[in-house]
């Protein structure tokens, strides 16, 4: 049994200029800048909320998203019985495809242990 919940909503930006595009989305959305590392600026929300990351890339800009989970490989494997298919994986995490194409990650928590605050599954079928 593991649990799995969606964890980050990921603004990819492609840009040379990650405060920039940092900037024009914490205007925008009205949430000012929290931190900063790397590529990543995480913008500020509530301990309820989605993690949101403003994040600098290379390919189009689009957005995706993250699902947080604390068995990795049942939760890809689950994710893979419901069709999505694995496409890299990348420092800790998995990049997926769904099978309508968008991409996502599949990541460690996030925030806190996910027993009692997410999914819980046995198999790749609807959570309990």
């Amino acid at each position: 049994m593991h649990h799995s919940r969606l964890s980050t909503f990921v603004i990819d930006c492609r840009t040379e200029n990650a405060d920039g595009a940092a900037r024009f989305w914490s205007a925008a959305l009205g949430r000012p800048i929290e931190s900063a590392d790397g590529n990543y600026r995480q913008l500020a929300g509530t301990a309820d909320e989605p993690i949101l990351l403003v994040q600098k890339v290379d390919h189009p800009g689009r957005i995706h998203l993250d699902i947080e989970t604390d068995d990795m490989e049942a939760e890809v494997k689950r994710l893979e019985g419901l069709g999505a298919r694995r496409v890299a994986f990348v420092k800790t995490w998995w990049v997926m495809e769904a099978p309508t194409g968008q991409r996502f990650c599949v990541v460690n928590p996030q925030r806190g242990p996910l027993a009692g605050r997410a999914n819980e599954w046995e198999g790749p079928r609807a959570p309990r």
